[in-house]
């Protein structure tokens, strides 16, 4: 039976960031890995602001990034703003073979293309009956959409890496153009030119239904690019998504045995769906303990911080569904971004102050707000 110290459980965001902490910080640790795909990182790309890097982590990190801009652009009908605060992006290529290329030089366990049956406390079955064994358990699977099914909105999108003919007119990413039709629920494009002939375009919706037109938003996404100027000589890749919005959202556990982490544990953002920063406290906090020493004051700290954000965003987004018919909603987030930039990356960090709380739900509301309906669809209950 296969012993080690930490035995982390999917093979996602979390838990290969929790590896290279520990590579930095625990490089005598004994790791194992259970991914069931066949490379670790799957199909995504994830985001963050400049600032969202702990101290100490920005070397781990460093490798990871696939480019850095100098700022950002949104367009809304009323506000076009263009934020200078650096914006990076991580491609699961790249993390992938950061994250496989450190395994192999620590020679730990990297167990791909293996699904885990059982997760206990210290020991992990797997489909075929293997049993591992570690000090601590991480399951961070990913997210299940059953555990909040009818209290929940969705982030739901289609993507498409694109090769261009041409240089593309935009150099720098745009998060949200909300410019389109207001069609099923909030929807903007989101635009990240990787290079002058290599940019993602993906069309994005915040939605009251999980389900996903596939084909549909890949012709939306060509003919959205089309508008814009890009020539596109071929379709590199394509990534897609359906994350749960919740309501209400559980606080993470301060249960080390197993400790659930990711999305599936609470460490995520429910109202943007980003999740790198939190991902990379939680990985810090690990590799600082000792398997056996982790549960204690400086977790309970972590998940009192995480649970006390958690109650404002999920609580935005009950605001967000039930107070805005679909159509109203992009004036949420057109009068979000009238906020100081600090305050606006403070939130996609889920970090925010009570002067940032403040400043999001009070003043003039936005247009379209209806208190009654929220009222009757439980937005204050």
């Amino acid at each position: 039976m296969l012993d080690v110290d930490y035995l982390l459980v999917g093979g996602g965001l979390q838990n290969g960031l929790i590896a290279l902490a520990l590579d930095q910080t625990r490089p005598e640790a004994r790791v194992a890995l259970i991914e069931q795909g066949a490379r670790v990182g799957g199909n995504h790309t994830w985001c963050f602001h400049a600032g969202d890097v702990p101290a100490g982590l920005e070397a781990m990190v460093a490798p990871l990034v696939e480019r850095t801009w100098p700022g950002y652009d949104v367009s809304f009908p009323r506000r076009v703003r263009r934020l200078t605060e650096p914006y990076s992006a991580v491609t699961s290529a790249r993390f992938a073979d950061v994250v496989e290329q450190t395994f192999a030089r620590r020679g730990w366990h990297l167990l791909t293309g293996q699904r885990a049956a059982e997760v206990g406390a210290h020991q992990v079955t797997l489909d075929d009956g293997v049993v591992l064994s570690g000090d601590l358990v991480v399951d961070a699977r990913g997210p299940e959409p059953s555990a909040v099914e009818g209290q929940a909105a969705y982030q739901k999108f289609v993507g498409l890496e694109l090769t261009l003919s041409a240089d593309a007119p935009v150099t720098e990413p745009v998060l949200m153009d909300a410019c389109v039709p207001q069609t099923d629920g909030y929807r903007f494009f989101y635009v990240l030119p990787f290079s002058p002939r290599r940019v993602l375009v993906e069309d994005t919706y915040f939605s009251d239904s999980p389900t996903l037109d596939i084909e549909r938003l890949r012709r939306e996404v060509l003919r959205y690019a089309a508008e814009r100027g890009l020539h596109v000589e071929a379709i590199e890749r394509e990534e897609q998504g359906v994350l749960p919005l919740p309501w209400r959202a559980a606080p993470p556990s301060r249960s080390t045995t197993p400790l659930v982490a990711g999305y599936r544990g609470g460490w995520f953002h429910p109202t943007t769906g980003y999740s790198f920063p939190l991902a990379l406290r939680l990985a810090q906090l690990i590799a600082a303990s000792a398997p056996e020493a982790l549960a204690g004051p400086a977790l309970d700290r972590l998940v009192a911080r995480q649970a006390r954000q958690l109650r404002f965003s999920s609580w935005l987004n009950r605001l967000l569904f039930a107070a805005f018919a679909p159509e109203d909603r992009r004036n949420v987030l057109e009068r979000f971004y009238g906020l100081p930039s600090d305050a606006i990356r403070r939130f996609y960090a889920h970090d925010t102050t009570g002067a940032d709380r403040a400043r999001i739900v009070c003043g003039r509301p936005p247009r379209g707000i209806s208190l009654s309906m929220a009222i009757s669809r439980g937005a204050f209950s």
